[in-house]
């Protein structure tokens, strides 16, 4: 450790004064003082000397840190930074959620959005969604590719959400108080669900009022109403598909046989906020419409490649699909089949660009993971994530009217206009 003297450097011809037996409270003369440049050379020679010791010590320090370092299996460092957050942490803390946060972290690091770590409560959540029957407020949501947030695409109507003032378009910042801004989609979707009977409040953001406020729902029993029908002018068949859940093809069949029976002269299957589903549902769906071929393929991490083909049977009228940037997956594989396949034709806007499939793998303890898996690609060969389908005819519409397009009147809905526009034309000419 440094003393506190005070050194003085001297000429060797300097004198000191002095007076012998008492301190001298000379000053020292200035002929006696170093000369400047004497002084800066000790204090530079000084500070290197320093620097040299201090590189030396963290090497030093560094070299020993190798060696006695210990590498850690992963159940000990988990314990290690256990008893640091139990012995330092000011923040309260369950560790059975703390747990549960870390499986979720653990599967977020693949970074893909669609691989997913589900405990037992969201599992069971998850898969009544799939299945079209569930305790919630009877809303369809998805990601905001410019904002990520959690946005409503559909509001069923004669539904909690929508009875108690949620509309297309309001995106969640909330739920129960809790901060959602940053949530996942099932994080969000598995939150908004629960027993019927009890209540949830939302908070949700308006673009089109530019207003934050609280929406009080009460959860009931949802029979997902995902398709909706009926005759446009000139005996045109509308079918409007929310979602492909589990309960989509009979609702689909049921539907199509109606308007067939019905003489329907063409018909307009309406894609557009449709987020998409479950694989099998769209491709039953889709091999009603088309005719013989590849409905659609996968394949895996190894190039392994599944078929999905259709049969000889396909719609014998014009067939016209409204897509938007809100159509995604399954929507897309109907999208592709019909396009590639030439019976029939897309109008709107480009689609999402979601290619990929996941599967669910159920673990032991009743919890499991959503992997992705495979990509898929469209008959032609296209793999269409990141990129969506351009439609046949580019219609453009505004965000406000993209969002209330259940509310449009055909008038003031553009797409809707011209695919009618298209099938009368496609009628004249038979």
């Amino acid at each position: 450790m440094k003393d506190n003297k005070i050194y003085h450097f001297f000429t060797p011809d300097s004198e000191l004064p002095y007076n012998e037996g008492e301190p001298s409270d000379e000053r020292v003369s200035e002929q006696s003082k170093p000369p400047a440049h004497l002084f800066w050379s000790g204090a530079v020679v000084g500070m290197l000397l320093l620097a040299a010791a201090f590189f030396m010590f963290t090497q030093v320090r560094s070299v020993y840190n190798r060696i006695t370092r210990q590498p850690l299996t992963v159940d000990e460092k988990i314990s290690e930074i256990m008893g640091v957050l139990d012995s330092h942490s000011i923040n309260p803390y369950e560790q059975d959620e703390l747990r549960e946060n870390m499986f979720r972290g653990l599967v977020a690091g693949v970074g893909d959005p669609y691989t997913t770590y589900f405990d037992e409560k969201s599992l069971n959540s998850f898969m009544q969604s799939t299945e079209g029957t569930y305790g919630g407020i009877g809303v369809v949501v998805t990601s905001d590719p410019k904002d990520k947030l959690v946005t409503i695409v559909t509001a069923y109507e004669g539904a909690p959400g929508a009875l108690s003032g949620l509309k297309t378009g309001d995106k969640f910042m909330k739920v129960n108080g809790l901060d959602v801004s940053d949530a996942s989609l099932d994080d969000v979707t598995t939150m908004t669900k629960g027993q019927a009977g009890t209540a949830v409040r939302i908070t949700v953001y308006r673009a089109s009022e530019d207003r934050t406020f609280d929406v009080n729902v009460v959860r009931q029993k949802i029979d997902i109403p995902t398709i909706s029908q009926k005759v446009l002018e000139g005996n045109i068949g509308y079918i409007r598909i929310s979602a492909f859940d589990r309960v989509t093809v009979d609702q689909f069949v049921s539907a199509y046989n109606e308007l067939h029976d019905g003489g329907m002269r063409g018909l307009i299957i309406d894609l557009r906020n449709n987020p998409g589903g479950l694989l099998d549902v769209v491709t039953k769906i889709s091999d009603i419409l088309v005719p013989e071929g590849i409905i659609v393929y996968t394949e895996d991490k190894s190039g392994l490649r599944e078929y999905i083909n259709s049969d000889k049977n396909a719609i014998s009228v014009p067939l016209v699909l409204l897509v938007n940037g809100n159509s995604a997956s399954a929507s897309e594989v109907l999208s592709g089949a019909v396009k590639d396949l030439n019976v029939g034709v897309l109008v709107g806007t480009k689609t999402f660009g979601k290619g990929i499939v996941q599967n669910l793998y159920p673990l032991s303890d009743g919890s499991a993971v959503k992997v992705t898996v495979a990509k898929y690609y469209t008959p032609s060969g296209v793999c269409i994530q990141g990129d969506g389908i351009i439609p046949d005819y580019v219609v453009e519409m505004s965000d406000e009217d993209t969002a209330r397009i259940s509310e449009l009147t055909l008038e003031e809905d553009a797409q809707l206009s011209k695919a009618v526009e298209i099938v009368n034309e496609k009628i004249a000419k038979k």
